[in-house]
């Protein structure tokens, strides 16, 4: 049996970046991923995003990782010029009943810590449309904050990094089962993969996104009971044909387990909009049903009236690795090491959706400090 000490399961941004962070740390790391390439999951079908912190309840992980998480990314995409854009976004109420929500979500935001430059500032429809004349709204917050960021390449920096500390990078390698073996005072992990390898490790982190509650449910000897099912909430996106009458992000007010269909750009300033919320059975449901796009006409043309029949095509899907059913409230990140489940070494991230990648960097720090327990 190889003998490994430390083995990250899932090789998505969030399992590079901590793949990466225990190797700087000197640990002997080996970075398991079941696809042929790394970041093929949620990683590659989202927003791409660099989030400001804005929305989260206060002193929620995902509040607390976000803001640290989005500091240390702007620091290490101009540190590696990663391409990435501080473009900013405006969240724009479209009726009037809207508009109290905006000073709900400015409170939020500062008690969040996005502050300073990065502080939300509420705007009239007139200044609003000064900075982008396409728009419709009663109201905007301005975020200053928010970016944009090539995800791939910020992996694959990612990866860079991980494995010039001496990591590996183990492709089509899918987890099977753990078993917690307690011995002589010390506990290690036997961990399966579906070739019939088995490795001896002294410390394994899940980091496999959709099926992580599942993943944790298979480690024989430690708590299941402590463990959240998986939900998945799936995101439809419709790209713009033509040229984007925008330069920043535009989000409506938050709605129900997402935030709305919201206007995002790519590197290349091509326009997408999305996700919608659709709840659904299996993780690997990701196609767009055209139909949908009926639904994204109408709630795009609530502040973007100019909105053309037939500019929306349908492009891609992702999935939301949610901890949370769909009538019961949005979960927070689930960071579960030694310190709740008891058992040395071992550490699940469940529930890792938006804002995981804008936190990748803190949620590596946090499962560096979880392993110390």
């Amino acid at each position: 049996m190889d003998r490994i000490q430390t083995v990250v399961l899932g090789a998505g941004v969030v399992g590079l970046a901590v793949a990466r962070q225990l190797a700087l740390e000197g640990r002997e790391v080996l970075l398991l991923e079941a696809a042929d390439a790394f970041g093929t999951g949620t990683s590659s079908r989202n927003s791409e995003v660099i989030h400001a912190g804005i929305y989260y309840p206060a002193g929620s992980l995902k509040a607390k990782l976000c803001v640290q998480g989005r500091k240390l990314l702007y620091g290490y995409c101009q540190e590696r010029h990663i391409p990435h854009k501080q473009c900013g976004k405006l969240i724009v109420a479209t009726s009037a009943s809207q508009v109290a929500q905006l000073a709900s979500i400015q409170a939020k935001a500062d008690a969040n810590g996005v502050l300073g430059a990065d502080q939300l500032s509420l705007l009239t429809a007139t200044q609003a449309q000064a900075m982008e004349p396409a728009l419709q709204c009663e109201a905007a917050l301005w975020s200053p904050g928010t970016g944009i960021i090539d995800s791939h390449a910020l992996m694959l920096s990612y990866l860079g990094d991980f494995e010039n500390a001496g990591g590996m990078l183990a492709l089509n390698s899918q987890f099977l089962s753990a078993q917690v073996v307690h011995e002589a005072g010390q506990t290690q992990f036997i961990v399966r993969t579906a070739d019939g390898t088995e490795l001896l490790a002294d410390q394994v982190i899940n980091s496999t996104g959709l099926i992580a509650p599942q993943v944790a449910r298979q480690f024989a000897g430690s708590n299941l009971a402590l463990l959240p099912l998986a939900y998945y909430a799936k995101g439809n996106y419709f790209s713009l044909t033509g040229r984007s009458p925008f330069s920043r992000l535009i989000y409506p007010v938050p709605e129900a387990a997402g935030l709305g269909v919201h206007l995002t750009l790519d590197m290349a300033g091509q326009a997408k909009f999305g996700p919608d919320v659709e709840w659904v059975e299996s993780p690997d449901d990701l196609d767009v049903n055209p139909s949908r796009g009926d639904a994204f006409y109408a709630e795009v043309r609530k502040y973007w009236p100019g909105l053309k029949d037939g500019a929306l095509m349908p492009s891609y899907a992702g999935i939301r690795p949610k901890i949370n059913a769909p009538h019961e409230k949005a979960a927070d990140f689930c960071i579960m090491g030694p310190a709740s489940h008891g058992v040395p070494g071992l550490v699940h991230l469940l529930g890792i959706e938006s804002p995981g990648l804008t936190s990748s960097l803190a949620i590596a720090h946090e499962v560096s400090q979880a392993l110390k327990h």
